[in-house]
C-alpha cells in the first residue's frame, strides 16, 4: 500500500487499511507498514496503538484463512485419493498418486512407500516420487532395519531431524548409502496397517534438516491409511480373480478333448495379444500360469538346472525336471532363459505344447526389447559422434535430436572421458569388458538424460551438470557407478562445464580433450578408478584445462590476498613477493620491504589465516609463487 493511500484513510477507519491488506492477500511483512507510516508522520499514540491492535488482529484473521486453505488442499487430496481408491482399477497408479500428493501437500524433495515382502522376508522399495538415484529406488532392506523397521516395530509414526545422527535405530550399510545417494536429511515414517499387522511404511523426506509438524504427520498418516486400503482392496480382488480362475479350472476338467483344443487356441490369441500390446516376459508367463493351472517364473539362463535346459534346447521340446518342467528360451543358438512350469508333474500333450509356444513368444520378446534398448543406445551415440566431429552444426536439427532423447543441450554439461582400469586375460574378454562399459554408460546417460558413445578405446558421456554439483562430482560419481556395474574399476576424467552446445557443437570436441587429458593425468599419478577434473590438480590443471584458466587458478590460489589487499589499501601480495624473493627468511624480507621485522611477522601471520596453515608448505608455496607471478603478469602496474 502507498504512503498517499495510507494517509487519505480517515483516522476513524484504522481497520480499513488491514482489511484491504487482507482483500489482497498481501504478505505478512506489508502488514507493518501502516503502523510505520504511522509513527513516521508522528500520529497520536492512540491511533498507532489502535493500529498495533489492527496488525495483530489481521495477521491472525491471516493466518486463520492460510489455515483454512491449507486444511481444504489437504482434504480436497484426501477426497481425490478416496475417489481413486472407489475406483480402483490399477494399484500402481493409486499408490504414485498418494506418494505425490503427500510429497505436494507437505512440500518435501521426496516421498516413497515401502512394502514388506513376506516370500522373501524383507522389505522392498514400492513407489517413489522425486527420487533421483537409482540404487535409492531399488534398496531391499532386512526386516526391522532403519527408520522403517523402527517404525513397524514400534506402529507409530518416527521423525528424524538427522539420519545419519539419529540411534533409535539400526544403521546398515545397504540403506544408508542408499540414503547418502539420495541427500536425504529429514526423514518422517508412517506406518501401513491393516488390521493389527504393519504391511508397509510410507516416507516423506527433506535433503535438508527440518522439523514436521503435528499436522503434517496426521496427513501423512491419513494417506498410509487410504494405501493400506488400498492395498487390501487389491488383494481382495486378486483373491477373487483367483477364486474365479479355480472354478474355471474345475469347469475344465469336465469339458471334453475339444474344450482342450478350444482352450489352447484360446492361449494362442492371448499370446498374440500380449506381443501386440507390448507385453513382458512376466505377462507371458502370468498368462501361462493361468492357463495352465499352475506356476509359471521366467529364469534366467544361469539360474535355471542346466541338464534339463540344454536337453530342452537340443530337443526343441519342454522337458521334464522332478515335479517341474523347463522350455528352453533361445533364439539363434543363444540361450536366453527358460520358462519352468512349478510341482506340475502331470502334463498333457496340449499343455506341453502351450509352454513350448510361450517359451517362443517369450524369446521374441526378449530379442525385440533388446533390439529397442540397443537402437536406443545407438542413437545417442550417433548424436554425441556428431556433436564431437562437428558434422551437424544446425541448431535446431540437433535440438530436436536431443528432445527426442530426452536431452536438453541448452543446459550446462560435462563431458566425462571413462576408460576400464584392470588386466584382461585375451583381447576377447577385453572387447567383452568394452561392451558392458559400453552399456552401463548408456544406461547412465539414459537415466540422466545425457549421451554416452564408445571412443578411443573406452566411453565418452555428455551429462547435465546439477545446480550444486561440480565437475568433479560428477566425474567420482561415474567412476563409482560405471565402476560398480562392470565389477572392476573404471577412471573418469571430466572437462568444465560447457553450455550452449546446440549452438557451439564443437566445444564438445575440445572439452573431450580435456577429459581425456585428465584421465591419463589419474594414470600417471596412480588414481585408476578415480574421477577428477582439471581444477583437482592445482596448477597443474592448467596444463589440462582446453581453455588456460588462468584466472581462475590465481583466484583460488591468492584469491583471498588479493581482495584483502583491494578492501583494506594493504601491501601483503607486495610483502609475499618480496618474501620468497629473498628465500623466506623475515629478516631479509624487512631489509627489502624498509619495514620493521615484526611488521614483516604481522603481514606473514595475516597471510596464514587467508591462506590456511599450510601455506609454507613446498607444494603449497609452489602454487603460491606461480600465482604471483601470473597476477603480476596479468596487472604489471599493480606491482
Amino acid at each position: 500500500m502507498s504512503r498517499d493511500h495510507v494517509q487519505s484513510a480517515p483516522s476513524g477507519s484504522t481497520e480499513a487499511a488491514y482489511l484491504e491488506l487482507l482483500a489482497r492477500d498481501a504478505s505478512a511483512e506489508a502488514y507493518e507498514q501502516p503502523v510505520l507510516l504511522a509513527r513516521a508522520e508522528g500520529g497520536p499514540a492512540e491511533r498507532i496503538a489502535a493500529l498495533e491492535r489492527a496488525k495483530l488482529l489481521a495477521l491472525r484473521v491471516r493466518s486463520e484463512l492460510e489455515g483454512r486453505r491449507r486444511r481444504e488442499a489437504e482434504l480436497s487430496a484426501l477426497f481425490e485419493t478416496a475417489h481413486d481408491l472407489a475406483g480402483l482399477r490399477d494399484l500402481d497408479a493409486v499408490l504414485q498418486a498418494i506418494v505425490q500428493r503427500a510429497r505436494s501437500l507437505l512440500g518435501t524433495d521426496v516421498a516413497y512407500l515401502t512394502l514388506n515382502d513376506p516370500a522373501r522376508g524383507d522389505t522392498y522399495m514400492r513407489v517413489t516420487e522425486g527420487s533421483v538415484s537409482a540404487r535409492f529406488q531399488q534398496l531391499r532392506l532386512g526386516m526391522g532395519e532403519g527408520l522403517g523397521g523402527l517404525v513397524a516395530q514400534s506402529t507409530r509414526p518416527y521423525v528424524t531431524d538427522d539420519y545419519f545422527k539419529d540411534a533409535r535405530f539400526q544403521h546398515t550399510l545397504t540403506i544408508d548409502a542408499g540414503v547418502r545417494d539420495e541427500g536425504l536429511v529429514a526423514i518422517l515414517g508412517v506406518p501401513l496397517m491393516l488390521g493389527p499387522h504393519v504391511i508397509g511404511v510410507l516416507f516423506a523426506a527433506d535433503r535438508r534438516a527440518r522439523v514436521f509438524e503435528r499436522e503434517q504427520i496426521a496427513l501423512v498418516g491419513s494417506f498410509a491409511a487410504l494405501a493400506a486400503a488400498a492395498i487390501d482392496t487389491a488383494n481382495l480382488l486378486t483373491e477373487t480373480r483367483a477364486a474365479l480362475a479355480g472354478l474355471e479350472r474345475a469347469n475344465e476338467i469336465i469339458r471334453d478333448r475339444s474344450a482342450v483344443i478350444e482352450r489352447a487356441s484360446d492361449v494362442h490369441d492371448r499370446l498374440a495379444e500380449l506381443v501386440l500390446r507390448g507385453g513382458g516376459v512376466h505377462d507371458v508367463a502370468a498368462a501361462v500360469s493361468e492357463v495352465l493351472d499352475g506356476t509359471v517364473e521366467f529364469s534366467e539362463a544361469d539360474a535355471a538346472p542346466a541338464e534339463a535346459l540344454e536337453a530342452s534346447r537340443a530337443e526343441g521340446h519342454a522337458v521334464r525336471h522332478g515335479n517341474d518342467w523347463i522350455a528352453a528360451v533361445a533364439a539363434g543358438g543363444e540361450l536366453l532363459g527358460a520358462l519352468v512350469l512349478r510341482g506340475h508333474p502331470g502334463l498333457d500333450p496340449v499343455d506341453q505344447r502351450t509352454l513350448e509356444r510361450a517359451a517362443m513368444v517369450t524369446s521374441l520378446l526378449l530379442l525385440a526389447r533388446r533390439s529397442a534398448a540397443e537402437a536406443e543406445q545407438r542413437v545417442r551415440g550417433e548424436l554425441l559422434d556428431d556433436l564431437l566431429d562437428a558434422r551437424d552444426r544446425d541448431p535446431r536439427l540437433l535440438r530436436e535430436r536431443a528432445a527426442r532423447l530426452h536431452a536438453d543441450l541448452d543446459a550446462t554439461h560435462v563431458v566425462l572421458a571413462a576408460r576400464l582400469d584392470g588386466p584382461a586375460a585375451d583381447a576377447e574378454e577385453e572387447a567383452a569388458a568394452r561392451r558392458r562399459l559400453w552399456s552401463a554408460a548408456s544406461h547412465l546417460a539414459a537415466t540422466r538424460h545425457g549421451l554416452a558413445a564408445a571412443r578411443d578405446g573406452g566411453t565418452v558421456l555428455l551429462l547435465p551438470l546439477a545446480a550444486r554439483d561440480t565437475a568433479t562430482d560428477l566425474a567420482r560419481r561415474a567412476a563409482r557407478q560405471l565402476g560398480t556395474a562392470v565389477h572392476q574399476p573404471v577412471t573418469v576424467g571430466a572437462s568444465a562445464p560447457v553450455t550452449d552446445l546446440a549452438t557451439h557443437p564443437e566445444t564438445v570436441a575440445t572439452a573431450y580433450a580435456e577429459g581425456r587429458r585428465c584421465l591419463e593425468a589419474l594414470h600417471l599419478l596412480g588414481r585408476a578408478g578415480d574421477g577428477a577434473a582439471a581444477e583437482d590438480f592445482g596448477f597443474l590443471g592448467l596444463l589440462l584445462a582446453g581453455e588456460r584458466d588462468i584466472s581462475g587458478f590465481v583466484d583460488r590460489t591468492i584469491g583471498p590476498v588479493v581482495s584483502y589487499d583491494e578492501r583494506r589499501g594493504t601491501e601483503l601480495l607486495r610483502t609475499l613477493d618480496a618474501y620468497f624473493d629473498c628465500g623466506m627468511s623475515p629478516a631479509r624480507t624487512k631489509d627489502a620491504l624498509h619495514v620493521h621485522v615484526n611488521t614483516v611477522a604481522q603481514r606473514l601471520e595475516r597471510v596464514g589465516r587467508l591462506l590456511g596453515g599450510d601455506w609454507q608448505t613446498p607444494a603449497r608455496a609452489l602454487e603460491i609463487q606461480l600465482a604471483l607471478r601470473l597476477h603480476r603478469l596479468a596487472a604489471p602496474d599493480r606491482r
